[in-house]
């Protein structure tokens, strides 16, 4: 029997089968670091980068919980936070100090909120408007933004399609599937 002090519980904890928000935040992260991203669709392979195509596939996810009821709201949120911690993680790993983490964690909270929002507001307007949301957040100047922010809408606009169509059950017990015009099912 597990004892609530136990000191060795913590380090147990791999033992455990990955939770379904685990599940879920693992798929979005090994289909934002398909290589198709920065090689094909011209997102730059740095921080900055992959964020926004990590943002990007959180928010399709995101957006599809949100119209499921309470229990998939509160998965989003699990999403959320699973998420934030996944940035305080890089935080550190970028050498941010531990009395800066708190700081700039709620600062790329802030921002991450506001960036959904931007895209939620652009995918209402449609696919041109989320293409001139994504050109404004991505980490490039002029046409080259809009260029790699044109297949990269295009992509968006597939997965919250593709999303739809996948049973809120089948999201809830982490099982998400992406192909999207990257030809990857994950």
């Amino acid at each position: 029997m597990s004892h609530p002090f136990n000191p060795l519980a913590r380090l147990l904890r791999w033992r455990l089968p990955p939770s379904n928000t685990d599940k879920l935040y693992g798929a979005i992260v090994a289909q934002a670091r398909l290589p198709v991203f920065y090689r094909s669709y011209g997102v730059p392979d740095t921080i900055d980068g992959r964020f926004i195509v990590l943002s990007l596939h959180l928010f399709a996810l995101l957006h599809r919980l949100q119209s499921e009821g309470a229990e998939a709201r509160g998965q989003a949120q699990a999403l959320m936070d699973r998420f934030s911690g996944d940035m305080e993680t890089v935080l550190r790993e970028l050498g941010i100090g531990d009395l800066g983490i708190p700081k700039k964690v709620r600062a790329l909270a802030a921002s991450s909120q506001a960036l959904l929002h931007a895209y939620a507001a652009a995918l209402e307007a449609g696919e041109p408007a989320l293409a001139a949301t994504i050109a404004e957040v991505l980490p490039l100047e002029g046409e080259t933004a809009r260029a790699a922010s044109e297949p990269l809408a295009s992509y968006v606009w597939e997965i919250v399609g593709e999303l739809e169509r996948q049973p809120p059950e089948s999201l809830l017990a982490g099982e998400i599937h992406f192909q999207g015009s990257t030809g990857h099912h994950g």
